[in-house]
């Protein structure tokens, strides 16, 4: 089934922000599940002051690799940017729930938003489905 709605292509300019915007969310997930699944000393104890038993901290960051490595496969980025949306909202619940600071809840959601920015930038699927009007 042909979808009736015209896309117009993304200028230069927008690529690149798109691709910098998607750029800087992979590498911070990539050193962040890195660091977890090395079990190095800072991810631990962040993450037992959250609440979270040192013995799942490998396992977090395994299964954010994973779905960072979903995200970069341009076929399957959508779906990437979904798990990616779970994980990150989790972020969030679980900084709520230990009662961290603001910038510590709301940091997740920016690295949500320049995900979901950046591949709306990229994806012409993703501009067709969401049509931004000025």
């Amino acid at each position: 089934m042909q979808s009736s709605i015209q896309t117009v292509p993304v200028s230069n300019k927008a690529f690149w922000a798109g691709r910098i915007m998607s750029g800087l969310v992979v590498l911070f997930l990539i050193f962040d599940g890195v660091v977890k699944v090395l079990n190095l000393a800072p991810a631990v104890e962040g993450t037992t002051q959250l609440g979270y038993p040192e013995s799942l901290v490998p396992g977090i960051g395994i299964l954010e690799l994973i779905c960072v490595a979903v995200y970069v496969i341009p076929r399957t980025a959508m779906l990437g940017a979904i798990l990616l949306t779970g994980y990150l909202g989790g972020a969030v619940a679980t900084q709520v729930r230990a009662g961290s600071d603001l910038f510590s809840v709301v940091f997740p959601v920016i690295i949500g938003l320049l995900l979901w920015g950046g591949l709306f930038l990229l994806d012409h699927r993703l501009r067709a489905l969401i049509p931004l009007r000025s």
